[in-house]
């Protein structure tokens, strides 16, 4: 009877392992992708930094994001993008409550991962520019950790300036480049 009993334990957890879904992302597209992984032609309508009122923290995102995948509640589903100041990895007070909020959600959600892809502007050279990605992924996930998220469940890519969430060398498009993006999968 221990035998069976065993054998079964065995068989649904391997059922368990292999429906497991994940949701890939697919950076295939030939043009980089806008924020949020997706061209700009899109449903998708990007905050509008306003450079006297300091950095933006919110991105409004469509119903096929992965945002709404993973069932985001509303009040962060349009808002999965930590934006920073010039050449900083230093987080705000706005940024930190958008993160605290986030973590909020992680602690409910067990079975959630994040990737945390941080971003330059243009300038700069591609090294430093790369650096600079990664110590912003590493803050937001620093700020994660505080709020007891754990960090087997927080993952870091930096692609410096190479996914420009919109094109140009005006001070707008720099703002908006500059940031973390909160991708969410399961896991």
């Amino acid at each position: 009877m221990t035998k069976h009993l065993g054998i079964l334990i065995l068989a649904l957890t391997a059922l368990a392992v292999v429906g497991c879904k994940s949701t890939p992302r697919n950076n295939t597209d030939s043009n980089p992708p806008s924020v949020g992984g997706r061209n700009s032609d899109s449903a998708y309508a990007i905050a509008q930094p306003d450079d006297s009122a300091g950095s933006p923290s919110t991105l409004n995102v469509g119903d096929d994001s992965p945002s709404q995948l993973v069932g985001l509640p509303p009040e962060i589903a349009g808002r999965t993008v930590i934006y920073f100041p010039f050449d900083s990895d230093e987080l705000d007070s706005d940024s930190r409550a958008l993160i605290a909020a986030h973590a909020r959600f992680l602690a409910t959600r067990m079975r959630l991962r994040v990737q945390l892809e941080g971003h330059t502007d243009s300038r700069g050279t591609r090294e430093y520019n790369i650096g600079l990605g990664e110590r912003r992924a590493q803050a937001v996930r620093r700020a994660l950790g505080l709020q007891g998220i754990a960090d087997f469940r927080l993952s870091t890519v930096s692609y410096g300036e190479e996914r420009p969430a919109q094109g140009g060398d005006s001070e707008n498009a720099y703002a908006k480049n500059r940031r973390v993006e909160l991708i969410y999968s399961e896991g």
